[in-house]
């Protein structure tokens, strides 16, 4: 096996390489009205599962996406579970029963379920996986033999050579075949099996380096193929495999929204982002997956991250707030090794304890939610800037939100589309009186925010 340090970087570039488009055939969004994503990263089944009660259900989340469930290798590291050695239920974050009851259970707080899906590769070496199937890289007894894996045993090496790309290794991880008719079968077999349990969705890990048409295939297999996928394709400049060459399959997420947040939020200005989106190249919003961070890029530095403090939540209030793409919220935990796995296992006692961040749960963060469900189709409206890191804007006749990323105070008077009244700035939970002509003054301290919306008139 790969050693643990380039087997952790090589599963961050993986995660760093995967995005498409061409709106034709693509979900825009995830189906619903409530289309954002709570990532809950490495949390256990059962942990999930109170979460969507107690939480993301009462706050508007659409969805919960939860790591993968597959038997993986044995060791601590985040990692392991990327590394599948069967499609058994059987990793460290519960088993079939724990995950069956975090499906009925979030399904009932009206959160609908989407799997992170490792189908692109196996492991890197041999043992016993989390489930007691042995296994060594190219032999997976009852699934998968040497027959089943690409021909090239060399690692990825360059990203300007399609073939090399996807036929290669992926940090040392044995390559699936998945131009061969079993291999396409064994997968959607697995997916299938997860969507018999009412799972919703698939997160696509490491799509770019799956051909898209071999996806196509896989997913015509499904006995739901209209389940909501969103495929992880990095874009990366004058590289051979691009973003847009899959969206025909479903969502594809869009990582140069994460990346370009984090420059504009630490180098720029946010007057920048007057029109984020398309017009800055990406792709088009029906088919975009956003996210400030997710777990590879926290933990290689290409994005904002939780340690970024006020400007990490300011930039997940902006994300939620701007009518682009289809968001998630990453929810992790503190590590300091980039390589750690989840405290306690996975299980989640409360959130804020144990080294859990709960980013979902955030206040500024998690009211956003609501903030969004209640703008959903509203163009943007009213826009303002100073100029430098002060900007504010409406989402037509529903909401209204001003975002001080400057060092000091700002006090101004505002001018919306909202009906006059009473409203909650669900930033603070403070009250803003609207007048008869739209407008309304407040001061917003430093690096801090303000989001009122129609139906939301108390704190």
């Amino acid at each position: 096996m790969a050693r643990r340090t380039t087997l952790s970087a090589a599963l961050l570039l993986a995660a760093v390489a995967t995005v498409g488009m061409n709106p034709t055939s693509a979900q825009a969004s995830p189906p619903g009205t409530k289309d954002v994503t709570a990532v809950l990263f490495e949390w256990k089944y059962a942990s999930v599962a109170k979460e969507c009660t107690s939480t993301l259900g009462p706050a508007g989340y659409g969805y919960v996406q939860v790591s993968p469930p597959a038997e993986h290798i044995q060791g601590a590291q985040w990692w392991t579970s990327y590394q599948p050695v069967s499609y058994k239920i059987a990793g460290r974050l519960g088993d079939r029963t724990a995950f069956q009851n975090m499906v009925s259970t979030c399904h009932a707080a009206g959160v609908k379920v989407v799997v992170d899906t490792v189908i692109n590769h196996m492991s890197a070496g041999s043992g016993t996986g989390t489930g007691g199937s042995s296994y060594t890289k190219y032999n997976y007894p009852g699934l998968y033999s040497s027959y089943d894996f690409d021909d090239c045993t060399s690692q990825i090496s360059n990203y300007a050579d399609r073939w090399n790309v996807q036929h290669c290794e992926l940090v040392g991880l044995a390559d699936l075949d998945t131009g061969e008719s079993y291999v396409r079968g064994a997968i959607a077999g697995y997916m299938n099996d997860l969507l018999t349990l009412g799972v919703d969705g698939f997160r696509i890990d490491a799509a770019k380096h799956i051909d898209t048409a071999d996806l196509a295939n896989i997913k015509s297999r499904l006995t739901n193929p209209s389940a909501y996928w969103k495929q992880e394709v990095i874009y990366g400049a004058g590289e051979a495999v691009q973003p847009t060459e899959y969206t025909g399959n479903g969502d594809v997420q869009e990582f140069r929204y994460a990346y370009d947040l984090k420059r504009v939020f630490n180098n720029e200005n946010l007057a920048y982002l007057k029109n984020y989106g398309e017009a800055w190249g990406y792709l088009n919003s029906s088919v975009a997956g956003v996210f400030v961070d997710n777990h590879d890029t926290e933990r290689n530095g290409s994005t904002l991250t939780y340690k970024d403090g006020a400007t990490y939540t300011l930039a997940n209030v902006f994300m939620l707030a701007w009518p682009y793409g289809a968001p998630d919220v990453n929810s992790g935990y503190e590590w300091s090794d980039a390589d750690a796995g989840p405290p306690n296992g996975g299980t989640v006692n409360a959130c804020w304890q144990d080294g859990w961040k709960c980013q979902h749960k955030w206040p500024e963060i998690m009211r956003m939610v609501a903030f969004r469900n209640a703008t959903r189709g509203q163009a943007v409206t009213n826009w303002w800037d100073n100029g430098g890191d002060a900007i504010a804007f409406g989402r037509g006749s529903k909401g209204y939100v001003a975002i001080n990323h400057e060092s000091g105070s700002l006090s101004r008077t505002y001018q919306t589309s909202l009906p006059a009244g009473t409203y909650c700035n669900v930033q603070n939970n403070t009250t803003v009186t609207v007048n008869s002509s739209g407008q309304f003054t407040a001061t917003l301290g430093a690096h801090t925010a303000l989001a009122i919306y129609a139906g939301k008139s108390s704190c």
